[in-house]
C-alpha cells in the first residue's frame, strides 16, 4: 500500500543495481549472522503462546463435537465452533523510518544502511524459525504497508524497501505506522520500530501499540550525536533543507551541544521506559564493524533471556 502523494524513491538502471547489490551483500552478511551467531538466540527469545482462540465460524462436516460454541449456537440457531490457532508461529513486523534523516550521518554507514542490516538479519532470523514477517515505512505518515507472509524473497522485498522508499521532507513520526499496527494486526505481534527518533517516539500510540504487540524500539544514533567532528561544519536539516554553519572548534557550542543531546536521550529513554518499551540500542561507528550489530542484538537477546528467566 503506497499513500498517495508518497511515493518509492525513484532511481535509475544504475542506482537499481547497486540497490540490488547492497541487498545481496546484506543478506550473504546477514545469513552469515543468523547462521553462526544468533541461531537459537531468535527462536529463545521470540516463542509463541501455543493454542489461542482465533474465531467463531460454523459447523463443518469432520469438526471436533467438543469444540462447538453452545452460547453462538443457541444464538444463532445453527452449530457454530471454536477456532483456535497456533501461536507458536510468529509474526514479525518491521516499522521503519525511511525519513530523510535516516541518510544524515558522520559514521561508516547512513542510519538507513544500518536500519536495512537490522531488519536482514532478524527477518532472516524469523523466516528461519518459520515466522511470517510484514513492514510498515514511514515518514510523517505511512509510505507502505507490507502484509506479513513467509518466505526469503518477502523477507529480502522489506531490506530492498528499506533502502529504497523515500519519506518527503517533512519529518517523521512513528505515531502513524503503530496507530496502523493496533488497527490492522488482529493477533499479538512482536514489532521492531527501527529510527532514529529524532522527531519523536509516537506520544501516546507508543503506549497503546505495546499494551497489544511486543514492541521493540530498535534505535538508530549517529557518532556525531555522542562526539561531533570538530571544525566548521555546514550541516543541512533534511526535513526542511534550512543551513547553518556550526563552529564545533568551538568549546561552547560542544558542551551546547552535549547538554542538547544527553537532554533529548533522558526523554527518548523516559517515553520508552513508560511506555513498556524495551530498546535495541545501537550506535553507528565511525569505521566499519561488521560485527557491531551482532553485538547489540546478542546483549539484547541475553538481556530478554534473563528478564525471562527472572519471572
Amino acid at each position: 500500500m503506497t499513500r498517495p502523494g508518497e511515493t518509492p524513491h525513484a532511481i535509475d538502471e544504475t542506482e537499481l543495481q547497486e540497490l540490488l547489490e547492497e541487498v545481496r551483500r546484506i543478506e550473504a552478511q546477514s545469513k552469515r549472522l543468523v547462521t553462526d551467531v544468533l541461531s537459537g538466540a531468535y527462536s529463545s527469545v521470540f516463542r509463541g503462546a501455543g493454542i489461542a482462540f482465533d474465531e467463531v465460524r460454523e459447523y463443518e462436516e469432520g469438526d471436533d463435537p467438543r469444540r462447538v460454541d453452545w452460547n453462538v449456537t443457541a444464538r444463532m440457531g445453527r452449530p457454530f465452533v471454536k477456532k483456535y490457532v497456533d501461536e507458536r508461529e510468529q509474526c514479525v513486523i518491521f516499522a521503519v523510518d525511511v525519513g530523510p534523516a535516516m541518510d544524515a550521518s558522520f559514521g561508516a554507514l547512513s542510519a538507513r544502511r544500518i536500519a536495512a542490516r537490522v531488519v536482514a538479519t532478524l527477518a532472516l532470523a524469523a523466516v528461519r524459525n518459520g515466522d511470517k514477517v510484514g513492514a510498515i515505512a514511514f515518514g510523517s505518515e505511512v509510505v507502505r504497508w507490507v502484509p506479513p507472509l513467509r518466505g526469503l524473497g518477502h523477507a529480502l522485498r522489506i531490506v530492498r524497501d528499506t533502502l529504497a522508499l523515500r519519506a518527503p521532507a517533512r519529518g517523521s513520526d512513528p505515531k502513524c505506522a503503530l496507530e496502523l499496527a493496533a488497527r490492522t494486526l488482529r493477533r499479538r505481534a512482536v514489532i521492531f520500530a527501527v529510527s532514529d527518533f529524532v522527531s519523536g517516539t509516537g506520544g501516546a500510540s507508543l503506549a497503546r501499540c505495546a499494551r497489544r504487540h511486543d514492541l521493540i524500539a530498535a534505535w538508530l544514533a549517529g557518532p556525531e550525536l555522542a562526539h561531533p567532528p570538530t571544525g566548521l561544519w555546514r550541516v543541512r536539516d533534511p526535513h526542511s533543507g534550512a543551513e547553518r554553519e556550526l563552529d564545533f572548534g568551538s568549546a561552547r557550542v560542544r558542551a551546547f551541544h552535549a547538554e542538547q543531546v544527553e537532554a533529548w536521550r533522558a526523554r527518548t529513554r523516559s517515553a520508552f521506559e513508560r511506555a513498556g518499551v524495551d530498546r535495541l540500542e545501537l550506535a553507528i561507528p565511525r569505521e566499519r564493524r561488521p560485527e557491531q550489530i551482532s553485538e547489540a542484538l546478542l546483549r539484547f537477546f541475553r538481556m530478554r533471556q534473563l528478564r525471562g528467566a527472572k519471572r
